[in-house]
């Protein structure tokens, strides 16, 4: 398609702003912020080890580990100072919080301060980094308490505390063989390329689209020890193939990267379970409900897919704190909606094991 056939993300944004006859620009403007951030990172990322971002931050040769407890990629932290800095200027955001800091992060009072939060996954599947496998950025936006709005106060972990279905808009940069952004502001998702010689995000995957059924699933298998019931009875049935209750074979893949894993499903459909397990009985999930199943879980649901705990649809869940941790299945509509059922009826499960099956001791 000829390049004056392409629309920008500016543009894209303006001819979203169009909807609403009395919105400001301050959302266009923060989106535009985040882009930035994500150009600025995916640079970075491409010169690797030329630029000396690869491997452990040194904190002073001590090391670092973030509120997480994870050991902490030179890249987490620069992309963390990142997503700060270029978007703590703008006037648009009441406050900012993140996976790589502990607490909210106040808007510097050099600035004005906005009606908008921000939150993001500066790195996400950062481990992959110096493997070169592709890694990307997470972000979500929320409308900020209107007291702190009105009073310009500082913002407190309770004012991030809203269910995913509050969120305005989510999108996550991937740092792949091309850059692409990929954003939601609740009317359909649209995918951008970076456009290396113009420096410009364009449009080209308009009104992105899951597929509802599909033959691929991803889970951590080294896990399947600690997977409940219906997780397991699930992945069986894949593994079992055309021979088993299914009836058609299915691929397995992982990533380790949740944004790599996200965009290959809204590229060509899938399912992808980072569900709760005994592993760590402390730890309800794997993943963080604010800054990455709520943002992941918009972008599919707005794509006609589903995002879910198993239990309840993700966008439901009431945030208890900023960090929480939560299970996550999301993907191809009519799998997650199996997973889901398998969650209700889990005794079924054992009805099937073998030991009750056909022929068995207690059939005739």
């Amino acid at each position: 398609m000829p390049l004056s056939r392409r629309f920008t993300l500016t543009q894209y944004l303006i001819g979203e702003r169009r909807r609403y006859p009395d919105a400001t620009g301050d959302f266009n403007a923060l989106i535009l912020d985040v882009a930035l951030a994500c150009k600025a990172i995916a640079r970075s990322v491409a010169f690797g080890e030329l630029g000396g971002v690869l491997g452990n931050h040194a904190a002073a040769q001590g090391g670092s580990v973030n509120v997480q407890g994870e050991t902490q990629k030179k890249l987490d932290v620069l992309s963390n100072q990142v997503f700060t800095r270029f978007n703590e200027w703008g006037g648009h955001l009441a406050g900012m919080a993140s996976e790589e800091m502990a607490l909210p992060y106040q808007i510097p009072a050099q600035y004005p301060r906005g009606k908008y939060l921000l939150v993001f996954d500066p790195l996400d599947g950062s481990s992959n980094i110096d493997v070169n496998v592709s890694v990307g950025s997470v972000f979500s936006v929320l409308r900020a308490p209107r007291d702190a709005v009105a009073s310009g106060r500082d913002v407190t972990e309770a004012d991030f505390l809203q269910p995913g279905a509050a969120q305005v808009a989510a999108g996550y940069a991937l740092y792949g063989p091309t850059t692409m952004l990929i954003l939601t502001v609740g009317n359909g998702v649209a995918g951008f390329t970076l456009d290396p010689n113009l420096g410009e995000f364009m449009l080209t995957h308009p009104q992105l689209q899951v597929p509802a059924d599909t033959q691929e699933f991803a889970i951590n298998a080294s896990n399947s020890r600690f997977w409940e019931p219906p997780v397991k009875r699930y992945v069986d049935e894949c593994l079992a193939g055309q021979t088993g209750p299914r009836g058609k074979d299915f691929n397995m893949r992982w990533i380790a990267s949740m944004v790599a894993e996200a965009h290959r499903i809204l590229m060509r459909g899938g399912v992808f379970m980072y569900p709760r397990d005994t592993k760590d009985p402390t730890k309800p999930g794997r993943l963080r409900l604010l800054y990455e199943a709520n943002p992941i879980g918009f972008i599919l649901e707005q794509a006609g897919g589903r995002a879910s705990t198993g239990q309840q649809p993700v966008l439901e869940v009431q945030p208890g704190a900023l960090h929480q941790r939560i299970g996550l299945v999301f993907g191809s509509r009519h799998e997650v909606e199996r997973i889901e059922r398998y969650h209700r009826e889990p005794l079924r499960h054992e009805a099937e094991a073998p030991l009750f099956a056909e022929r068995s001791l207690f059939r005739h």
